[in-house]
């Protein structure tokens, strides 16, 4: 056994959850290794295609995943998925071949250490025969407890070596939750004990607590949200508003803004959550919870700061309240706010004015007909772009494990992947995609790798032939641009689908979407592409907020 050997079989030792990659000769050992010791392998058609789909199957999988790519190229061709999962915070290990030290002049050499700290990755590397199951250890513990993506870079002279014999038996203890101070846990309990119309909004860092969140909201009267990223985790709650941000609905929004204290569990606050702080009242109060400290008040002022697990807060909390004869009370959670929530809190219950024509459907129609035609038990993915609100606002999903929403790079094009990776790591839900047609253009070459899979993946592209965004954003500055760099001839997405061996239909009505049904009922083992040709929104207003942030 080599050394090349000896970090695949750490890793499958320690658990790894799923492999993807590109294979060139720099990783074509250490990828059989985790092969031949039992880590499932997908092998990806472009190395960012790979870094994304191991981002995502880590997102909703709970499990790390690995990323192996060749030396040089193949780890910058991985640089956005790397970007976006080390963004996110997400447990993840890219294991990146190395050219030698004495190789200065290798077509393959160049600073991989800086390479990885550019995307905000943390650079490990494999420095000896004798150090390589503690390096490989270290940079899985640093995954795991600090949830960072880790670029594990493994020098091809050091590969060679041969391996040590070793019965070291391996284990990776999970870090304690850390618990917030009780000065914190006293000073948030006192401001939810005078507020009147809270509101806690979960994020990331907050799918954790779900019940703890709850029980919290309960006794205080508090509603609930989530970012974007944690959408579904209080589906069961009858005074869940969905998400806080962007996509709120009206109704959510009206709700929010009209807090009096906002609590973020695990939640950046950031431009997106509280759309650059209108959310939040003149004389809102707003709490922040989160494990890391640099965090609190990052992106927005905040009246209190609390550093700790967002489950051992809102139960630390509670206790208090129980212990000081602190009475449950109603709060925000009133009749009246559920029977408003019960009439219109979902997009699918606000009405608008259907802008379908005869060639072309208006993307809500079809958002809205496709999430009552799917199956319920479903995972979602969604690209970037001037769409994005609509399978995110449209399509519903079971709980927060289906949703996977990968945007902290605001890069289009990931969508694939992502959908891909997800769908891996929940076989039991139907993987369903929205995408734009500029995103699924640059990430088609792995829709070859749903076929592979025979990945029964659902491929909705909002095709607009253009970069909408642009398009909406420069067409309403108020001058006449020259849109000729952003629009493009229509392609039929369809036909490109067939041609990798998926299924294909172009929807320009919602009775072309009979075939969709007829597709979920043949008990498909492929992907399908459904080419919507839709009309003109005039703009997503999401992305009059978003292009604010620029």
């Amino acid at each position: 056994m080599n050394v090349a050997e000896l970090v695949g079989k750490t890793l499958a030792d320690l658990g790894i959850g799923h492999a993807f990659g590109v294979v060139g000769s720099g990783n074509f050992a250490v990828t059989n290794a985790l092969i031949e010791y039992g880590v499932p392998y997908t092998q990806a058609r472009h190395e960012g295609g790979a870094a994304t789909m191991a981002d995502a199957y880590s997102r909703t999988s709970g499990k790390v995943g690995v990323v192996s790519v060749h030396q040089g190229c193949g780890l910058t061709n991985a640089a956005t998925g790397i970007g976006e999962a080390a963004k996110s915070r997400t447990p993840l290990l890219v294991l990146a071949a190395e050219a030698a030290p004495s190789a200065v002049y290798s077509n393959f050499a160049m600073d991989q250490e800086a390479f990885a700290t550019s995307v905000y990755a943390v650079s490990e590397r494999v420095h000896s025969a004798q150090s390589a199951v503690a390096d490989t250890v270290r940079a899985y513990r640093t995954a795991i407890n600090d949830r960072r993506t880790v670029v594990l870079n493994l020098p091809l002279n050091i590969q060679v070596l041969p391996a040590p014999e070793t019965t070291q038996e391996i284990e990776v203890i999970p870090r304690e939750p850390v618990r917030p101070s009780r000065d914190s846990i006293r000073a948030l309990a006192v401001l939810i004990e005078n507020a009147s119309r809270p509101v806690f909004v979960a994020g990331r860092g907050g799918r954790g607590a779900k019940e703890e969140i709850r029980s919290l909201a309960r006794h205080t009267g508090a509603l609930v949200a989530t970012s974007a990223v944690a959408k579904g985790l209080f589906n069961e709650d009858e005074f869940n508003l969905g998400i806080s941000g962007g996509f709120s609905s009206p109704l959510a929004a009206e709700l929010i803004s009209d807090a009096d204290l906002i609590v973020g569990f695990g939640c950046a606050l950031n431009m997106w959550t509280m759309r650059h702080g209108h959310l939040i009242g003149a004389r809102t109060k707003v709490v922040q919870v989160d494990l890391d400290e640099p965090a609190l008040g990052a992106n927005r002022p905040i009246d209190l700061g609390v550093v700790g697990d967002s489950a051992e807060c809102a139960r630390d909390v509670l206790e208090l309240l129980r212990r000081e004869k602190v009475s449950a009370c109603v709060g925000y959670r009133t009749p009246e706010i559920s029977k408003r929530l019960t009439e219109r809190i979902h997009w699918q219950q606000v009405e608008f004015e259907d802008l379908s024509t005869e060639s072309a459907i208006d993307p809500r129609t079809l958002s809205k007909a496709l999430d009552e035609l799917l199956p319920e038990r479903r995972v979602v993915s969604v690209d970037s772009g001037n769409f994005m609100g609509y399978p995110s606002q449209y399509l519903s999903v079971p709980d927060e494990h289906g949703f996977c929403f990968t945007q902290a790079f605001q890069s289009i094009g990931l969508g694939l992947y992502t959908a891909i990776g997800a769908g891996l790591a929940r076989p039991d839900r139907l993987p369903v995609l929205g995408t734009g047609d500029g995103g699924f253009h640059m990430a088609i070459a792995e829709l070859d790798t749903a076929v592979r899979l025979k990945m029964p993946l659902v491929c909705i592209v909002y095709n607009d032939a253009a970069y909408g965004a642009e398009v909406h954003h420069f067409a309403e500055s108020g001058q006449t641009p020259d849109m000729s760099s952003v629009v493009f001839p229509d392609t039929d997405f369809a036909a490109l689908g067939r041609g990798f061996g998926a299924s294909g239909i172009t929807v320009r009505t919602v009775q072309d979407l009979q075939e969709v049904k007829r597709w979920l009922d043949s008990d498909p083992s492929g992907p399908l592409v459904i080419d919507a040709k839709i009309a003109s929104d005039g703009g997503a207003w999401w992305l009059a907020e978003a292009f604010k942030g620029h």
